[in-house]
């Protein structure tokens, strides 16, 4: 087994303020998946909340597992197939990445600068992982309400090892570590279709949001509808639950973005600003379309327009300045409350519209970067870092080319494989459970548990007009148990003795 080493003749050292923050950065970005589970959680309807929540939190157990074993070095192990794939053997379990040290800058003797210092190994793999976490559970949303749970299991294993470790290579994989040369999107000099220009995914753009949501219109387009879809109007169970979930998702969404400047200075704070901005306007900019379309302003408009402004600024968050952080919201907003309505024309059952969210969304803010990119007022150029202009700002047309390339490479990769992995689950083992199995309620086939006891609200266990019946559950009815016999009864043998009786 290999071992990392750095190309320096300084002495590296931690720093440990950005290891600092980075940890409390993975930590908020952990604390995302289970805010994904309420905000989708409260979306479906009350028969299925536990199996939809169930589906996001299986994410930290099995891709946390697979990430440790052979997902860290798949994805930022040094790299094998020009810049395709990192090797999943390099660092099995981790081996020669807890004594590393990740992004350490040697100094510059002839200028008297001090060294600079980078951050522990293990605080990469840290951030890194709850980023494949969530991009894997992320994919549920397309297909909630009638996937088996077990099958469910083993695509998350299959789909993150296959597609996701690969896309994170060739996005993230730039070369922190000595031995790494890093994936051919990351890889500014070389990219294999970029001609020297590379594209700009600062936190995931492509590699997780596009990835995702292209992943869930394959298994929308495989698998079989809901019953009853579009007909049957399928409303959401609990807009509380949305509201808090996408709450959630927008605290931790700092730690997504700020985070990856892996660091804790002018970058993180620029990038954590332009967060801010895109998501209020893309807020903003779903309320206004649900008004002129529809006449009122839903809460669930506002959750989700929150969710598609930090999808479409994840990727451009550190190469747009402000103003374009606004413009890049506003545009995710606007798109996606638009987008959303598409499964209705083309005819796929995208549960909880991943598509229109994910999808749209990740190429709004990832095409985005080859028209706003700017050296001079984005946060990157405020780091001191440099970096290629977009359309708007003078850089003509090579940057939107290169956004282009990448957006497609990861659409087409993910679509052919996320489909070929479903079609092999589906014709194997079963991807969906049976019609009946889902009208009666999946959180009763697939957990025996139900989330809510409602038994007060229904008159009775056996039946009644509440919650239970109106998500078609039958609740068993109660088991009869037959009444111990009485015991015989002895007149008393005259009125007079007995009121005596009761007067003692």
């Amino acid at each position: 087994m290999s071992t990392l080493t750095l190309v320096t003749a300084d002495t590296p050292f931690i720093d440990s303020g950005n290891t600092a923050w980075v940890l409390a950065a993975a930590a908020l970005v952990l604390f995302m998946t289970p805010g994904l589970a309420l905000f989708y959680g409260g979306m479906v309807r009350t028969k299925s909340v536990l199996n939809m929540m169930m589906m996001s939190f299986i994410t930290m157990g099995t891709v946390g597992t697979v990430w440790i074993l052979w997902g860290y070095s798949e994805s930022f192990g040094p790299d094998i197939g020009g810049g395709l794939l990192g090797n999943p053997f390099a660092h099995f379990g981790l081996n020669g990445v807890l004594n590393a040290i990740y992004g350490y800058v040697p100094a510059n003797a002839a200028a008297g600068t001090a060294a600079a210092g980078g951050i522990p190994g293990p605080a990469f793999v840290a951030f890194q992982v709850v980023f494949a976490i969530i991009a894997v559970a992320l994919v549920s949303g397309a297909v909630a309400d009638r996937v088996k749970f077990t099958t469910w299991t083993i695509f998350t294993v299959l789909w993150s090892s296959l597609v996701y470790f690969p896309a994170a290579h060739w996005v993230f994989a730039f070369s922190g570590f000595a031995e790494e040369k890093g994936g051919w999107i990351a890889n500014k000099a070389d990219g294999m279709l970029f001609g020297g220009v590379g594209a700009y995914d600062f936190a995931g753009g492509t590699a997780i949001h596009i990835n995702a949501g292209v992943a869930g219109l394959a298994l929308a387009i495989l698998l079989r509808k809901r019953v009853g879809w579009p007909r049957e109007p399928m409303r959401p169970h609990n807009l509380t639950l949305v509201m808090l979930g996408a709450g959630i998702l927008w605290f931790g969404w700092f730690g997504f973005n700020a985070g990856s400047a892996l660091s804790a200075g002018a970058l993180a704070s620029g990038v954590w600003v332009n967060t801010l901005g895109a998501t209020c306007t893309a807020m903003l900019g779903w309320l206004l379309v649900e008004k002129v379309r529809d006449g009122h302003y839903t809460s669930l408009g506002a959750a989700s327009g929150v969710v598609a402004g930090l999808v479409a600024i994840t990727p451009a968050c550190a190469t747009v300045s402000p103003i374009g952080a606004l413009v890049v919201g506003l545009l995710a907003g606007v798109g996606c409350a638009l987008a959303v309505g598409l499964k209705f024309r083309f005819g796929f059952d995208d549960s909880l519209d991943v598509v229109g969210v994910h999808l749209v969304g990740g190429l709004i803010g990832t095409l985005a970067i080859g028209f706003l990119a700017t050296a001079e007022g984005s946060p990157t150029g405020a780091a001191g870092l440099t970096m290629n202009d977009g359309l708007f700002y003078g850089g003509g047309g090579a940057q939107l080319w290169a956004q282009a390339q990448g957006a497609l490479a990861v659409l087409l990769y993910s679509f052919v494989v996320t489909f070929l992995i479903g079609l092999l689950l589906h014709k194997t083992i079963g991807f969906t459970v049976t019609e009946d199995d889902e009208v009666s309620g999946i959180d009763l086939v697939e957990h025996a548990e139900t989330a809510y006891d409602l038994g007060g609200f229904t008159g009775g266990r056996g039946g009644g007009t509440g919650a239970f019946a109106q998500a078609g559950i039958t609740p068993r009815p109660a088991p009869v148990v037959p009444a111990a016999p009485s015991a015989p009864v002895v007149p008393p043998e005259n009125a007079t003795d007995r009121k005596e009786g009761a007067s003692a």
